[in-house]
């Protein structure tokens, strides 16, 4: 005989069930983050708009750093990442620094996070040390990902770190397509949703490409 075909109210159980699972498990990770011991890493050099740069300098004055790494500008994915943190960005940096690392040029990366809007402090790494030795993924160059750093009497330490990727947690966004049925496999982050027409009703002045 056929299985019966599971109601909406059973599956609507079954996803509240996941989702208290999902959440019971995050704290459990958190919590082992809050107690993760870290280890000391050099003084790395970066390079600013303003000038070149020390790891510590990064800190601004804080005990915390959150390094965002960043693909830079060819990638709409880190892009996605960053427009979203970039919403939430005070209620962070409440607590703590922070900063967005990428291997552009600083010109580049100003440019690119003004066309945003975004409000980050910046720094390239030039895809040089600092990103091979501090990646997210060993042996994966330009990974996107964050990396938690903590001050203690003038030695960095790398406390956590994780790794971006398409559908994770640290982008909201993915969550709420999924509520709608979409995911990894059929939608794609694009830099800009608004195709300009071939004719304009308005007239077409003014338009910016």
């Amino acid at each position: 005989m056929p299985q019966d075909t599971p109601s909406a109210s059973d599956a609507a159980s079954s996803i509240s069930e996941l989702e208290r699972q999902v959440f019971e498990l995050t704290e459990q990770l958190n919590a082992m983050r809050r107690s993760a011991i870290g280890a000391p890493v050099p003084d790395y050099t970066f390079q600013t708009l303003e000038r070149e740069r020390r790891l510590s300098e990064l800190f601004g004055g804080r005990d915390k750093l959150l390094a965002i790494h960043n693909m830079g500008q060819g990638c709409r994915y880190c892009t996605l990442w960053a427009d979203g943190i970039n919403g939430f960005l005070p209620h962070l940096e409440s607590e703590l620094a922070v900063v967005l690392l990428s291997k552009d040029p600083p010109d580049i990366q100003r440019g690119f996070a003004n066309a945003r809007g975004w409000r980050f402090r910046l720094a390239s790494h030039g895809g040089g040390e600092y990103i091979r030795e501090q990646t997210t993924a060993p042996g994966v160059d330009n990974m996107p990902g964050a990396v938690l750093y903590e001050l203690d009497n003038g030695t960095v330490l790398r406390k956590n770190a994780v790794t971006f990727g398409p559908g994770d947690m640290f982008c909201s966004a993915w969550n709420l397509l999924a509520l709608a049925g979409f995911g990894t496999d059929n939608w794609t982050p694009q830099f800009g949703y608004w195709q300009r027409p071939v004719n304009l009703d308005d007239g077409g002045l003014n338009v910016l490409e």
